[in-house]
This record gives structure tokens, C-alpha cells and sequence, in this order.
């Protein structure tokens, strides 16, 4: 069986959760057995276990994020040892990109990463198509690594039955996450800090936009602090516009409001993001005005929020 481990921030934790969550499959099939600091068990020596572990491991995840960037054990100690080992041939280092950050300049910048083209994790509308591709990767260098087992292995002496199911103290479930219910207060930090990710998303979406588009002038207005609007031209004429809102979750549009109207007031939107949790996160759900489609009914993380609006702006230059 391949063992894998994870290095990671804590601060990933429920990221980690949830692609271990869909290493089932393989692990029920008996190809991948995961390992993860979690696991360390009370009054164990924590360097050394993750020591042991990590040079124990066929594979090795680097969960990255700006979080394992700045983390000097991360970066320090398990990455080093992790491209140590990736080079001597001894494991495998699948770097999975979680977060935009500066990752093409770190040592494993070199190394083919996962989801494809190093597309963060966040930025899939669902996260669930990312986890996939990954696992899917993990997948084919799990088998590779079985077909690579030194030969010798397959002579080994039968053990007994005590050596073949060994027991290990720190031996637990990843599955630890449980329902828990979100106060108005959560819901509402929630709204505030994701229309202000919003608004840095479409300010420099636009900017990158006229940057690459030569003929297109692209125009961020910042009205106040829960107003601002976007338009574009092309070769000076108008062709999309919107004004985007936190009209908080007691209007009618219940969160964010868009409006393809940049003169519109509050009480007028032709798409908006309501405030929905799944028992475990705070979520977005579109009101799905301006699509027809499944997106109405997936839940959208924040930057899938951003990225939902921003097609519904886009759509008419494409």
C-alpha cells in the first residue's frame, strides 16, 4: 500500500479535510493509506513522529498556500526533506496549489502541480471539480509507485498476523468534521468581507483585462463603501457596464445585489448572492436571474461568488 502525507498550515486544515475526503475511494480500495500531523498521539515526540512519517511516505502533498509559504516549518523542514527525498528518487512531491500566492518562485516551482495549470483550488466555482483532478493525479502516481515496488518485496516471508494489520496508537479517523449552526454576526462578517474581496476581484479583473485586450478601456468607480460599478469600451464604445451592492441580508436581494444598470438604485437588480451555509461553511447561492442552468443550485465559495458575477458582466464581450 502507497502511504501519502500531508505538509500543510493549519490554517488549510478544512481544505485538508475535505481533499481527504475524497481519497476514499482509494483508500477503501487499498491503494493509499494518509498520514498528517493530526495524528500524532498524545505524549509522542511531534518532530520526530512527523519525522519518521515523512520519510516513510511514497508521496508527499504540499498543500500550498500563502499560509505554508510563510510557514517556516512548512518551508524549513518538511518541504527541504520532502525535494530531498523527491530528487534521490525516494518519494514523490505533488505540490496542490489551495491559494493564489507566489509558488512558481519556491524551489518546487519546477514540479508539474495540481489542480491543472496550477489553478488554485479556490478559484473553481466548485471545489469539488478541483479535489477531482486531484485525486485523479494522486491516483496515477499511486499505481506508479506500486509498479515501481523494488521486486524483492513480493518475496518477502509471509508475516504474521499480528505484523500484517499493525495497530498504531495514533491510528484515527479523518473524518472529524460535524454540523454546527452559523449566528446572524458570522453570517453578516461573512457578506462584508466577501463584497470587499468582490470588489478587489472586479477592480483588478478589469485591470488585467484592458492590459490584455489592446482597443478595450476598462473603468472601476468606487462610490462608497458597499457601492461601486464596472464598465468597459471598446475603441471607446460602451458595450458592458454594472453597479454591485451589499444590500445585507435583510433585503430583498439578500446579500449582493448586481445591476447591468450603473444608474440603478438598491430596490432594482438583475442577479444577486444570498448568504447559505451547508452545515459546515458559509456559502453564496446565485439567485439565477441572469443564467439558466445548474448554477442556481450550487453553493459558491467566495471566490466563486466573485467569478459567477464576473461572467454574468463579461458575457457580452464574449
Amino acid at each position: 500500500m502507497v502511504t501519502l502525507f500531508f505538509s500543510y498550515s493549519h490554517k488549510d486544515e478544512d481544505l485538508r479535510n475535505e481533499l481527504e475526503t475524497h481519497l476514499a475511494m482509494l483508500k477503501r480500495q487499498g491503494v493509499l493509506r494518509t498520514w498528517h500531523d493530526r495524528r500524532v498521539g498524545a505524549g509522542k515526540d511531534v518532530d520526530r513522529t512527523i519525522s519518521e512519517h515523512l520519510e516513510k511516505a511514497n508521496i508527499i502533498l504540499l498543500l500550498v498556500s500563502p499560509y505554508f509559504l510563510g510557514s517556516d516549518y512548512c518551508y524549513d523542514v518538511e518541504m527541504k526533506r520532502a525535494l530531498e527525498r523527491h530528487e534521490a528518487g525516494g518519494a514523490t512531491v505533488i505540490p496542490v496549489i489551495l491559494h493564489p500566492c507566489d509558488w512558481h518562485n519556491a524551489p518546487f516551482g519546477r514540479l508539474r502541480a495540481t489542480p491543472r495549470d496550477g489553478q488554485p483550488v479556490s478559484k473553481f466555482v466548485n471545489m469539488h471539480d478541483a479535489f477531482l483532478e486531484i485525486v485523479g493525479d494522486i491516483r496515477r502516481v499511486a499505481h506508479q509507485e506500486q509498479r515501481d515496488a523494488p521486486a524483492h518485496q513480493g518475496h518477502a516471508r509471509k508475516a504474521s498476523a499480528s505484523e500484517q494489520v499493525p495497530v498504531l496508537p495514533e491510528a484515527r479517523s479523518s473524518n472529524l468534521r460535524v454540523r454546527r449552526d452559523f449566528t446572524d454576526r458570522e453570517k453578516d462578517e461573512f457578506l462584508e468581507h466577501s463584497f470587499a474581496y468582490i470588489e478587489r476581484f472586479f477592480d483588478n479583473s478589469l485591470a488585467e483585462l484592458q492590459a490584455r485586450n489592446p482597443g478595450i478601456e476598462a473603468r472601476f468607480r468606487k462610490i462608497d463603501a458597499t457601492h461601486f460599478t464596472a464598465s468597459v469600451y471598446v475603441h471607446g464604445q460602451k458595450r458592458t457596464g454594472c453597479r454591485i451592492w451589499l444590500a445585507g441580508r435583510e433585503s430583498f436581494a439578500g446579500g449582493i445585489g448586481f445591476s447591468t444598470g450603473e444608474a440603478s438604485d438598491d430596490h432594482s437588480f438583475n442577479e444577486a448572492l444570498s448568504v447559505v451555509d451547508d452545515g459546515y461553511s458559509l456559502l453564496f447561492k446565485a439567485f439565477g436571474l441572469a443564467f439558466h442552468g445548474g448554477t442556481r443550485d450550487d453553493n459558491l465559495t467566495q471566490h466563486g461568488g466573485a467569478e459567477y458575477l464576473w461572467s454574468v458582466f463579461i458575457r457580452t464581450l464574449q
